[in-house]
């Protein structure tokens, strides 16, 4: 699968977005090396501390299935924003411990889209060499 078919697949699962507060609607698609697809997608709460954004729906989804970053290959995130959008701290933070820092990363919105890593969208990570002695 190729960077434009993975950012099409993030896109479909981006039409499952539940987001009637921000009305702001995110999709994410997660390959693996061997060729399987997992999707995520924003799901809010009205207590907005319980919402989950898309791209950790994807992840948390490839983890929960046997996969970790050694099989995962490139992630997409999408949304229907007025600009590319690019994941939250939080999200940074879950996406530096659980993708390699240079597996690529698609950011889309339909009309633009920018590639990046981890390594980029996070410099100086805080990571379990930080908390493991």
């Amino acid at each position: 699968m190729n960077r434009e078919e993975l950012i099409q697949e993030a896109f479909k699962a981006m039409k499952n977005s539940y987001a009637p507060y921000s009305k702001y609607h995110v999709g994410a698609a997660i390959l693996t090396k061997d060729g399987k697809v997992f999707l995520g997608t924003n799901i809010e709460n009205a207590s907005l501390g319980a919402t989950n954004c898309a791209e950790r729906s994807a992840v948390f989804s490839a983890y929960s299935n046997g996969y970790t970053k050694d099989t995962i290959e490139a992630l997409a995130i999408v949304s229907d924003g007025g600009r590319v959008c690019a994941p939250c701290g939080i999200c940074r933070q879950v996406l530096s411990e659980l993708i390699y820092g240079d597996t690529p990363i698609y950011l889309s919105n339909g009309k633009q889209s920018v590639d990046m890593s981890i390594n980029k969208l996070l410099p100086m990570q805080f990571g379990v060499e930080d908390v493991v002695r």
